[in-house]
């Protein structure tokens, strides 16, 4: 068929439009199609790769050296946005400069908000993880009616999460269960991250990399009495395990920070472990797992409220010697009610963001002192 010359540029130009426009259209079923794929996990966990799409040029030069850790965070859907400040924080105080990656846990699916708002903020990986039924939820063995009457006891004594089973089952699988969580096993080191906290210091080093490099396993920045009538029988059950596993305790443990009479009695100190960064294998070493399972059988996150503060604390002391536990003076932080602030140089270093007097080191309750007077024993 004869087709005028001045009807090929419009030819010409329709042809190549309507090839972008299948390129365009192929590379976006392409796209849809890995979202597909990143999204069709197993029922336990997604994981969202923020750089696969765009990733960086690539530069001829080496690597900074990185430990084998995560940010972990255990959140409910409606603590998106108390989460979204914390990870804020986080980010821009450290992680946009040491790039490691988050591990978000919670006892339900996280909705696809979450997932999309969350990922959005960091500037690296996330994976996301449904706890399992037998970690979270009170054991069937727990005698109910001895528990309720536990529950209204703390009640009557106005004692904070009294009445609660959920705020009980935190507190077990924290001390307990979250190490052995499918996404964590292929970490050694973790930061403890929770919704609506502060991060007041820029860190210019990485404290993934002190814990390795020191041998430290556990580290804190803010330590304080315990509610006792939370505890009552804590302190008993935990010499009961003393005896039965000597073989467990080393010398020259911390146990000073525990007590000052020996062991007799518990002072109730414990780090406060919303914030703590530890060695996830000491947790699951033989030692501790010994640990946590005499306590979980004797039933006490349920007859009476035991707390992961506690039970990390006491884990800890006794199981490791003081220059394995480390103060994290550098780190301002704060979640409410409490800060810590860093005085002095590191305070000007930091180009912190809080005041040095709002320090809860200061205050009587603090347990800083008790931490330094273990290094002296």
């Amino acid at each position: 068929m004869y087709v005028p010359t001045r009807y090929f540029p419009v030819v010409l130009l329709s042809l190549i439009g309507f090839y972008y426009l299948l390129s365009i259209s192929r590379e976006e079923r392409e796209y849809l199609h890995i979202l597909r794929d990143r999204l069709s996990c197993p029922d336990s966990h997604v994981i969202i790769d923020l750089d696969s799409h765009n990733p960086a040029p690539v530069k001829n030069v080496t690597q900074p050296r990185k430990a084998n850790a995560a940010f972990v965070i255990l959140a409910r859907n409606q603590d998106l946005n108390g989460v979204l400040d914390s990870l804020q924080q986080n980010e821009d105080r450290f992680n946009k400069k040491f790039g490691y990656p988050y591990v978000f846990l919670n006892d339900a699916p996280f909705e696809p908000d979450f997932i999309k708002y969350t990922s959005e903020i960091i500037s690296t990986t996330a994976e996301y993880g449904v706890i399992p039924h037998d970690h979270w939820h009170q054991p069937e063995w727990i005698d109910e009616e001895r528990a309720t009457a536990a529950r209204q006891k703390l009640e009557a004594q106005d004692v904070m999460y009294a009445d609660s089973v959920p705020y009980r089952n935190m507190c077990r699988f924290n001390s307990g269960f979250f190490f052995r969580h499918e996404l964590l096993k292929k970490y050694d080191y973790y930061w403890r991250i929770e919704p609506d906290i502060k991060f007041f210091c820029d860190l210019d080093f990485d404290p993934f990399l002190f814990m390795q490099d020191n041998k430290k396993v556990y580290g804190f920045t803010i330590a304080l009495h315990e509610y006792l009538e939370t505890i009552e029988t804590l302190w008993n059950t935990t010499k009961e395990f003393i005896q039965k596993y000597p073989q467990h305790i080393p010398k020259g443990n911390a146990l000073r920070f525990l007590s000052e009479d020996g062991g007799a009695t518990y002072n109730g100190c414990h780090f406060w472990s919303n914030f703590e960064i530890a060695d996830l294998n000491f947790w699951r070493g033989p030692a501790y797992t010994d640990y946590f399972n005499y306590l979980d059988k004797a039933g006490g996150f349920y007859y009476e409220r035991w707390g992961d503060a506690p039970v990390h604390s006491i884990g800890a002391a006794l199981l490791a010697r003081p220059d394995q536990i480390h103060f994290f003076n550098e780190i301002g932080y704060r979640h409410p009610p409490w800060t810590h602030c860093p005085p002095g140089d590191t305070h000007k270093k930091g180009k912190c963001s809080c005041d040095p007097k709002d320090n809860f080191d200061q205050i009587d309750w603090s347990c800083l002192r008790d931490y330094e007077a273990s290094f002296a024993t």
